[in-house]
């Protein structure tokens, strides 16, 4: 079992590390070009690789188990934004419908968690106290799964989607996937090589706000080229 643990943990590993090089990439590259495409589905295929073993990870070792439920959101994000991409504009069919009931799966235990923070009813116990960073961080994870749950809701009623909402499911989705890639790298794995007993220095908190400002940036440049902008955003 150890060889076995060490062999998935290498795997998860080499998974992360081509998922940053080729997200960094494809976020930095002309939109729509060769280079963006390319970086672009190396990227999601190194995602599907980092997120799989993961899960694994998280179902082997001991009080891991949150991660399992990280790992289907990040292998959800980059699905649906890969799949955004791929599909021409105002079309949708049975894999959107997957991704709609996949995105409610993933929201029901925040809200189950939320509703018994609110109403003081105690549905089931949690392993640690639902407050401070803890409360933060789950007040985020539930916002930005309910943001997913609403966009695959309004592609599937709406038979598709098109223009500058397609380039900004795209865009936001595959950037938290690289935000997720970014932190666990350096908050779960450069962080264990510093000397002395495991620790987070705030420093590496850092990196995985750099997708999110570069999703800012354009996202910035998609509304302002209107409800005519296609996938190709060039820059000048």
């Amino acid at each position: 079992m150890a060889t076995f643990l060490a062999l998935v943990f290498g795997l998860h590993i080499a998974g992360g590390s081509v998922a940053l090089l080729a997200g960094v990439t494809a976020i930095c590259a002309p939109k729509g070009g060769r280079l963006h495409r390319r970086a672009g589905n190396i990227f999601f295929m190194a995602m599907i690789v980092l997120a799989s073993f993961a899960a694994v990870l998280a179902v082997l070792r001991p009080g891991q188990i949150i991660n399992l439920f990280i790992a289907a959101f990040a292998l959800y994000l980059v699905a649906t934004a890969w799949l955004t991409a791929r599909r021409p504009s105002g079309v949708a069919g049975k894999a959107e419908k997957v991704a709609l009931a996949v995105s409610l799966t993933l929201c029901a235990p925040f809200a189950l968690i939320i509703f018994q923070l609110v109403s003081g009813i105690r549905i089931f116990a949690t392993a640690f106290a639902i407050k401070g960073a803890i409360l933060i961080a789950l007040s985020s994870f539930a916002a930005v799964i309910a943001l997913a749950a609403t966009g695959d809701a309004r592609v599937v009623l709406r038979g598709g989607i098109s223009g500058r909402s397609r380039i900004a499911r795209h865009l936001w989705r595959m950037c938290v996937g690289l935000t997720l890639a970014t932190g666990s790298a350096f908050t779960n794995g450069f962080a264990r090589f510093l000397p002395g007993p495991y620790h987070v220095p705030l420093l590496f908190f850092l990196p995985q706000f750099i997708p999110l400002i570069l999703l800012a940036y354009w996202m910035t440049r998609t509304w302002r080229a209107g409800e005519r902008a296609d996938m190709v955003i060039a820059p000048k």
